[in-house]
């Protein structure tokens, strides 16, 4: 019976993270389709090559997800034995390791088939204090962003610049396993204590809570040689030095745990938010390059729009019209930017900009409401003239209300256009949203949902 239930429970969590990962493809999919359908439809050929770096992204990303091969990438500050943690998952000295600083010089990719269901590619780089360290910061960032997890590999308590290291790969906000290397090194008490308090500190800033069993492993990758004595039988005796094995077995496996429980998850949530980056770069591109023809698409729009407030009698017709002029406002700036934009998510944009004015277009609404309602009763008291006069003043300010009203709007879409096409139901930030709402709670992905979806700029 608890074998058929573990088998369920597998089964389950198997079929949801092939649901993550095929949302992510079919949310890449769309992005890609959609931009390729601007160069079809004939988009000035500059703006296509400044962009052309973010499409490249995209693609790349997606062959990645394709692929699907978990990038885990080791970090950690010179002499702590980054290569030697990974030579020792890998089951060989494949990885050059030396006591000098610096042995590695460059990020340096392997293959790793830790079983038959799971690929890995395990990625090495320089230490994190090592000469030369804006290239090498440049370099870990982008290493970093490439990662499904992270390895960070320490020898003992945190130092400052350790601290300050793991805080910026905190910022990758990617799945993070610290690494307590070198423990033969280490009395077993002095150990513990090492080790609680590398729970504490490990999590950094970003956590409130301390770092749990399965993001901290203790290790020992290239024990320190043992001097053991041989005793000969014609009575001599030698002392020689005994290499030991290492000691990686529990990093092995909380990577194997990781990976089967979440690991298609985290495929798919990192893709994801390389897209959204990648999106948001080619709107505000895109932004930059149209703002002057966005502002007298705005202006034009006010224009128009409080003219034909101003001359319709009907209150009612008013409402109606003025939020047909403002979701046409807002999908005129998405086509002026060519960005991909619905009614349904220009509706959404306008509700979110009504809620989000803190009461300030409600009540401008409210006010032309008034308004309208004593212009509609002037033309219905019939032809004095002190009723055709209070119809003008009327819709006097009305259309000024009107037109304020859709300069306001025009200038908070730009704000949300900014972060391209991510919202919307195959949108980056929306399917993002539904991975973090449907990881179970015992998983790294689920520990880090809130410090994830706080960056999740996608409209709700």
């Amino acid at each position: 019976m608890l074998l058929r239930t573990n088998s369920i429970i597998i089964a389950i969590v198997s079929n949801l993270q092939e649901s993550h990962l095929n949302r992510a493809r079919a949310s890449l999919r769309q992005t890609l389709s959609w931009y390729n359908n601007l160069r079809s439809a004939g988009q000035a050929s500059s703006r296509l090559t400044v962009v052309k770096p973010e499409m490249e992204t995209l693609t790349s990303t997606l062959n990645k997800l394709d692929q699907n091969v978990v990038r885990i990438a080791a970090f950690g500050l010179v002499s702590r034995g980054k290569s030697s943690v990974l030579n020792a998952l890998l089951g060989q000295k494949v990885l050059q390791t030396g006591p000098l600083n610096g042995v590695t010089q460059y990020p340096r990719s392997i293959r790793w088939s830790p079983s038959e269901k799971v690929q890995v590619e395990l990625i090495d780089t320089p230490g994190l204090d090592e000469i030369a360290g804006e290239i090498r910061a440049q370099m870990a960032k982008d290493v970093a962003q490439q990662a499904d997890l992270i390895l960070f590999v320490v020898s003992g308590d945190i130092t400052r610049t350790e601290y300050n290291a793991l805080l910026e790969l905190r910022k990758s906000q990617k799945p993070l396993i610290l690494v307590f290397n070198k423990i033969d090194l280490y009395p077993d008490t002095d150990r513990q204590t090492v080790y609680r308090n590398l729970q504490q500190l490990g999590a950094g800033n970003l956590l409130e809570k301390p770092l749990q069993p399965d993001e901290i492993v203790m290790v020992a990758a290239e024990p320190s040689p043992l001097e053991v004595r041989v005793e000969y039988s014609d009575g001599r005796v030698e002392y020689e030095w005994e290499n030991l094995p290492p000691q990686i077995d529990e990093l092995r496996q909380t990577i194997l745990n990781i990976l089967n429980r979440e690991g298609r998850s985290l495929l798919a949530l990192n893709a994801l938010v390389q897209a959204r980056e990648a999106e948001e770069s080619i709107a505000q591109k895109t932004i930059y390059a149209r703002e002057q023809q966005a502002e007298e698409l705005i202006w034009q729009f006010a224009k128009y729009k409080a003219l034909a407030v101003a001359l319709n009698p009907i209150a009612v017709l008013d409402v109606l019209g003025g939020a047909v002029a403002d979701l046409a406002l807002i999908r005129s700036l998405a086509r002026l930017y060519g960005l991909p934009m619905t009614g349904y998510q220009a509706g959404k944009i306008l509700k979110t900009i009504f809620l989000s004015s803190g009461g300030l277009l409600l009540g401008e609404l409210g006010t032309s409401i008034v308004f309208g309602l004593d212009k509609s009763a002037s033309v219905i008291t019939g032809d004095n003239p002190g009723n055709f006069t209070g119809f003008i003043g009327s819709a006097l300010v009305q259309s000024g209300i009107a037109g304020y009203g859709a300069v306001t709007i025009g200038k908070a879409a730009k704000v949300y256009l900014e972060a391209g096409c991510t919202w919307g139901q195959f949108g980056a930030s929306t399917v993002i949203q539904e991975i973090l709402a449907t990881v179970p709670r015992d998983t790294i992905l689920h520990r880090l949902q809130q410090e994830l979806g706080a960056s999740n700029r996608g409209l709700d």
